[in-house]
């Protein structure tokens, strides 16, 4: 059971919505602290931790957040944003720190920065730690939404949050309780068969995406604002190929050039 609200495990998960409008109240720290226990928990590769959680209640930040992260105002309003990042400018440091290049040059060793791999590794880390601190704070009646816009304009965000070399902003977090009565029902997911595979992986065919997507384009609008045909073209156009896509991979290709595995 969980520690306040008596929901099982079973319902938390199938109850859970994305929350943009929160109760105009602060989060008691006691919670905010239950929070970051619980992402701290999470399982982390080889226990190194790689991630970091920024905490943020300043109302300026929040507002900056609102614009930088696609013009979203419902961000300024979260009581509390955890922006969760992916960090190996710790374990770096601390390689410094311990002589860690005198001892390659002494064993024939190359001494290199943080490669590609290692920001995936890190980013992982990060993903599953914020994942812990939704479940944690939805077991406390607390709602939440994740922000991928967080990559986008990553040298505005690089200096707001004052970011180092080895550290990459992959996700943020709006926190809030629950409004009276505005816990909405769950979106639909698509069924089973077409995301959980055995054995190996399966490349759906035309007519098993066709079933997939069925009720989706039931819904789609030839009036729509992109022009577009179908559901395919419409979904591509609002997000794959729309502008903050665009920006978002700009921003990450600029984040990666200080992760390359450089002699350091």
């Amino acid at each position: 059971m969980t520690q306040d609200n008596n929901q099982t495990i079973t319902e938390l998960l199938r109850k859970r919505i994305s929350l943009r409008k929160f109760a105009d109240q602060p989060l008691k720290q006691e919670d905010v602290d239950w929070i970051v226990e619980g992402a701290m928990r999470a399982p982390t590769a080889g226990n190194m931790m790689l991630y970091s959680m920024i905490l943020i209640t300043d109302a300026n930040k929040k507002q900056i957040l609102s614009e930088t992260c696609d013009h979203q105002p419902f961000i300024a309003k979260a009581p509390l944003i955890i922006v969760f990042v992916a960090d190996y400018q710790r374990w770096f440091d601390y390689y410094q720190s311990s002589n860690v290049k005198m001892f390659c040059t002494d064993h024939g060793l190359e001494f290199r920065g943080p490669d590609e791999a290692d920001l995936l590794l890190a980013c992982s880390d990060a993903l599953i730690a914020a994942q812990n601190a939704v479940i944690a704070a939805e077991s406390r009646g607390i709602g939440s939404c994740y922000i991928g816009d967080i990559m986008e304009n990553y040298e505005k965000h690089r200096e707001l949050l004052n970011l180092p070399e080895w550290v990459f902003p992959v996700g943020m977090l709006c926190f809030g309780y629950y409004p009276e009565g505005a816990r909405l029902a769950p979106r639909p997911r698509f069924e089973r068969k077409f995301i959980a595979f055995a054995e190996q992986y399966h490349q759906l065919t035309p007519e098993e995406l066709a079933e997939m997507l069925a009720i989706r384009e039931s819904a789609f609008s030839p009036g729509n604002p992109f022009g577009a045909k179908n559901f395919g073209q419409w979904m591509y156009a609002r997000k794959t190929g729309a502008q903050f896509s665009t920006e978002m991979a700009r921003s990450v290709r600029e984040a990666l050039k200080s992760w390359r595995g450089d002699l350091i």
